[in-house]
């Protein structure tokens, strides 16, 4: 016999109506209540009648996650952590790849031209501010990373995170700190953020800011980071970098890469720290310190306004800064070292 909301009421201790209520993200419910319904539909299995709910309020129960580009492992493990938050709030997952290009990401901010979907989280790269004010008006909109609308947002602070990042390495007595990743166009907005959280710590430190120390990259791949590092080696030849802060995991897999094979030994010769903490790496030799954006906070965050948001529409600014944290591995410490992790700051605006 299918369970019911009156099942997973008498296990709660609730109302049936609150059971109703936590199902589809009203407001004014107790943190405390809604663990206890959340428990109690997990333990029972109980499956909302999507169909049914659907058809009462004109909705598909779909929503759109557009993304640059899925192969990169940052956005394949956001994807994850979102299709698993909105499985457990009963919706389902079209997922778009951008690629960065303008037309998808206007297409995916117009609803493909259709009611197919009830609202969109989006990652845009090439839609500027103005466009995207303009464009996430038909329908729900809530907009993740750096390319910050002035509306519905979500993203942690870059700035404060590569500051972080950049002080761990002035912290072990690395004074000649390089930076892998500057953005070869002026849309790079996530490596300006980085950059100049980077520059902000160098600046506090009064480390001698050497612009051959600062690497451009047309890509965010293994190869790019490679290739950069080659290039950072070679015009600092006789004052090399003890240190290299790289804009991304895949940057840093790949600047690790080419260091060994110049023979230079990490982190003895030179330090590296990525961003993304990315599954692969922890595993990677040696493993690599990162700061670590909370994936699984940064879906339940937005998913939360989006369904919000399409329950209430538009009621003013919300934009959320979710927490990061530094993890510290064998990149920069070394081996058979286990330091505790360093928390970076959470705040929350207007949710």
């Amino acid at each position: 016999m299918a369970v019911t909301q009156g099942d997973v009421a008498v296990l709660a201790g609730v109302a049936r109506k609150t059971v109703s209520n936590v199902i589809n993200d009203y407001p004014h419910v107790s943190a405390g209540v809604r663990k206890r319904v959340l428990v109690a539909i997990e333990e029972l299995g109980y499956q909302p009648n999507r169909a049914a709910q659907n058809l009462r309020t004109g909705r598909s129960g779909i929503i759109g996650l557009a993304v640059p580009e899925l192969d990169v492992a940052y956005f394949a493990e956001l994807t994850s952590s979102m299709v698993e938050e909105a499985k457990r709030r009963g919706l389902t997952v079209l997922v778009v790849q951008t690629l960065g290009d303008l037309e998808r990401e206007h297409a995916a901010l117009d609803g493909f031209g259709t009611r197919l979907i009830d609202g969109l989280i989006c990652s845009p790269i090439a839609s500027s501010s103005s466009e995207l004010r303009r464009r996430s008006r038909a329908f729900p909109v809530v907009l993740l990373g750096e390319q910050v609308s002035g509306k519905n947002h979500v993203g942690i602070d870059n700035v404060a995170a590569a500051e972080s990042a950049t002080k761990h390495l002035i912290q072990l007595g690395r004074r000649r700190i390089g930076f892998i990743g500057a953005g070869a166009t002026a849309s790079s907005h996530m490596a300006d953020l980085r950059l100049d959280g980077y520059r902000r710590a160098l600046q506090a430190a009064r480390l001698t800011h050497d612009e051959r120390l600062v690497q451009t990259v047309r890509g965010y791949h293994r190869k790019d980071g490679a290739d950069a590092a080659l290039r950072l080696l070679d015009e600092t030849a006789g004052s090399p970098p003890d240190a290299v802060f790289c804009a991304n995991d895949l940057l840093a897999l790949g600047a690790m890469r080419h260091f060994y094979e110049a023979g230079l030994r990490i982190p003895s010769d030179i330090a590296v720290v990525g961003f993304d903490d990315i599954d692969e790496s922890r595993y990677s030799i040696p493993s690599l310190t990162t700061v670590s954006p909370d994936k699984d906070q940064i879906a339940q965050t937005a998913i939360s306004l989006l369904m919000t948001l399409m329950r209430d529409g538009e009621d003013g600014i919300h934009d959320t800064v979710t927490s990061f944290s530094l993890k510290i591995r064998e990149s920069t410490l070394g081996r058979d070292t286990e330091p505790p992790t360093s928390e970076g700051p959470s705040e929350v605006h207007g949710t």
